[in-house]
């Protein structure tokens, strides 16, 4: 009996000490994790992966900074941190079941430890963000006079007298002139890999020469953002400058090439966003109708309502662009009109989609006056009745 107690003793000690070498097997890690200001970083991602055999661990740290990984096999690990733009690791950590594993990471430390091993990169580095903040202080500046431009520009079709308007326009074309410099000195601090940013910087230097008029630079403002990275934006700003030089003009194999080339540009808006070409085309058709140029301006409206069919706007102008091309017609003694194809239908597509504007007023005189031309006109003189 004695010695049958004695073997379940020395199995239940075999057992326990099992037990004690099994749970002795894996191991904790404890970890902190502080900030650049040396304070516990919150919700960083943690990813423990296993040297050996790739078993990986995520986790996140609490908000005293803190995560504590258990069930770790002895071996060597990497420890990976992330948190928004916030990236560290990997970096190996030893694990040892007989020990206690604490890994602590300060971003702070870090980086003071950075700029003891890498002055001249941290030097580089401070170069590169004043010079990015010089950037953005003439971008920022430059936007400013364009928003100051584009109010006054309201203030100028409101006021009453030629007298008001002077010295508001003199005003818009000193902040237009300095939106240039301003966006130029930009563009001179843009990163040279920084291709979207030189593209949007070319756009606001054309919008900012086409409020002063500078139709050619502005084109070619535009054209230089077309060709870092083409969006239907920068081809309509193109086509719209292209048009307002073509108007300008004095010759016709000129103005022939730039309105070719401004229809050219609207069509390669018009495949990269097909509302964007729509308007583009409307641009072209508004600026050469401004420009006393309806003839020219029927193409441009024809694709204009093609590509933005419930633009009331674009019907009424392509309406007025054909009846300016009503061409006279002598037919003994009397006078016909020609109304070309299409006029009566654009002044009506205004009415049918804003029937209540006074848009669609102007559209209707205007149809009641191409009713009036259609019966043509006689041209008898008419004679004295003689006295009796």
């Amino acid at each position: 009996m004695r010695k049958l107690i004695r073997v379940w003793a020395a199995l239940t000690m075999v057992l326990l000490f099992a037990g004690i070498a099994l749970a002795q097997s894996t191991a904790r890690l404890d970890g902190l994790i502080l900030d650049k200001d040396g304070k516990p970083y919150p919700e960083v991602n943690v990813e423990i992966k296993s040297v050996d055999t790739g078993q990986t661990f995520k986790l996140k740290t609490d908000k005293d900074g803190k995560f504590v990984q258990l069930g770790l096999r002895a071996g060597t690990y990497t420890v990976s941190l992330t948190k928004d733009d916030f990236k560290y690791g990997p970096e190996k950590v030893p694990v040892d079941p007989m020990k206690e594993n604490v890994y602590r990471m300060s971003v702070k430390e870090q980086m003071a430890k950075s700029v003891a091993a890498h002055p001249e990169e941290v030097k580089k580095r401070a170069e590169e963000e004043d010079k990015f903040k010089a950037m953005k202080g003439h971008f920022d500046a430059g936007v400013a006079a364009m928003a100051d431009a584009n109010d006054l520009q309201k203030q100028i079709r409101t006021a009453a007298t030629a007298d008001l308007k002077a010295p508001l326009q003199e005003k818009r074309t000193a902040d237009c002139q300095k939106a240039i410099t301003e966006f130029q000195q930009a563009e001179q601090g843009v990163g040279a890999k920084e291709v979207a940013n030189h593209a949007t910087v070319w756009q606001d230097i054309g919008a900012a020469d086409e409020c002063i008029g500078h139709y050619d630079e502005a084109a070619d403002a535009f054209q230089k953002a077309v060709d870092l990275k083409p969006q239907a934006a920068y081809y309509a700003g193109l086509s719209t400058n292209l048009a307002n030089s073509a108007a300008a003009q004095t010759d016709p194999k000129v103005t022939e090439s730039k309105l070719a080339d401004a229809n050219a540009d609207c069509e390669k808006a018009l495949a990269l966003d097909p509302a964007a070409g729509g308007t583009c085309y409307k641009n072209v058709g508004i600026v050469l109708t401004n420009k006393g140029r309806q003839k020219d301006a029927i193409l441009p409206l024809q694709k204009a309502t093609q590509a933005n069919p419930q633009d009331a706007q674009a019907w009424y102008l392509l309406g007025s662009a054909l009846s300016a091309a009503i061409e006279p017609k002598q037919e003994g003694e009397k006078m016909l009109y020609i109304i070309p194809p299409g006029t009566k239908e654009a002044y009506q597509k205004c009415i049918d989609i804003a029937p209540n504007t006074p848009l669609a007023a102007q559209a209707k005189e205007a149809l009641d006056g191409l009713d009036a031309l259609s019966g043509g006109a006689d041209t008898t003189i008419s004679k004295k009745k003689k006295k009796s």
